[in-house]
């Protein structure tokens, strides 16, 4: 449906006013005609040589993953499960793309979309295209997960990965709630309904039903782990008691392949799928741009901030947020 150039100036200048007066919002503002389409485009990165065809394709796993939209007013943020399948599915119809470099900048995220982006990357590689990871600043946790799906693991020498394990992080409020006179009162259907509500404190049984779901998740990770690293059962238990480690660390441990650079990693995918030369590309939306394969080239920023002394979820504690965790969490 197209609408009157004339009619989007009038709605466009009413709200920038109202928005103005209420001095919620800077005196300036720079405005930028988009491409109304929103379906993937192809962005050239680099070339090894000018008359180069095969293609390898860098794809983005940024911020925590979740299977679900980052909130927001105006937020142009992608759910990071589906993103992932798009930009995969881009690469698998393209002939010329060769092989994909996994970008992986992340500390995790919910159990279920963590498994959900492990079992795409395992169908892409059906396709006969190799995968090679490479972590930049944090991938663990739900992030080292998805990686060990890849063929190969590249990290950079300051990378901080594993983090293998399971967190259901919830909290009591029930003291606070007495000093101020307030009281829940649920009516509930069964002793377990309403288990890990903050608003009353879990019962010994509800801890061990919790306790019993966070465990089989573990083993789920662990044997993923197991698979993906071709390391013993027994030795992963033994790596997986949530702790970090560092990219040294994690070589000695079995857990990454080698500490390198981006170029390292393109040039392991395109020794995987034994071409010479290639070019270098990446996926966006036409309102993206991407510099070159360093930059933040697939996901606008979301309400999810990152860094290595906190992490600030957002969202994340909002009704309908996934409970289970494979996320690596610092104060």
């Amino acid at each position: 449906m197209h609408v009157r150039r004339e009619t989007l100036w009038l709605v466009g200048s009413t709200v920038l006013l109202g928005t103005l007066c209420a001095g919620c919002m800077p005196d300036s503002f720079i405005i930028t005609p988009i491409n109304h389409e929103k379906a993937l485009v192809q962005q050239e990165l680099s070339r090894d040589a000018l008359l180069a065809w095969n293609k390898v394709a860098v794809i983005e796993v940024d911020g925590v993953i979740l299977n679900a939209n980052p909130g927001g007013l105006l937020s142009k943020g992608e759910n990071p499960v589906s993103y992932l399948l798009e930009q995969l599915d881009a690469a698998r119809r393209d002939p010329r793309v060769k092989a994909v470099v996994l970008r992986v900048n992340s500390p995790g995220g919910s159990v279920t979309a963590s498994e959900l982006m492990y079992n795409e990357i395992l169908r892409f590689r059906r396709s006969g295209k190799p995968v090679v990871v490479m972590m930049l600043d944090v991938a663990a946790s739900g992030a080292y997960y998805i990686s060990c799906g890849a063929d190969e693991i590249v990290a950079a020498h300051s990378t901080v990965t594993g983090s293998i394990g399971v967190i259901m992080q919830t909290f009591d409020a029930t003291g606070t709630m007495a000093k101020i006179g307030l009281r829940a009162d649920a009516i509930k259907s069964g002793p377990q309904k309403g288990g890990g509500s903050p608003f009353e404190t879990m019962t010994p049984d509800q801890r061990a039903v919790f306790q019993n779901m966070v465990m089989e998740m573990y083993g789920q990770f662990v044997d993923v782990v197991a698979q993906g690293r071709d390391l013993p059962r027994d030795r992963v238990l033994e790596l997986a008691d949530g702790r970090i480690y560092t990219a040294t660390q994690a070589i000695e441990n079995g857990l990454i392949d080698r500490i390198g650079t981006m170029n390292d990693a393109i040039a392991e995918a395109k020794r995987r799928a034994d071409i010479d030369s290639a070019i270098v590309v990446t996926y966006m939306r036409p309102y993206g741009f991407a510099p070159n394969y360093y930059a933040h080239a697939t996901q606008p920023p979301a309400a999810a901030q990152i860094n290595m002394l906190n992490v600030n979820l957002g969202d994340r504690w909002s009704a309908g947020a996934a409970p289970f965790m494979y996320l690596w969490e610092h104060p």
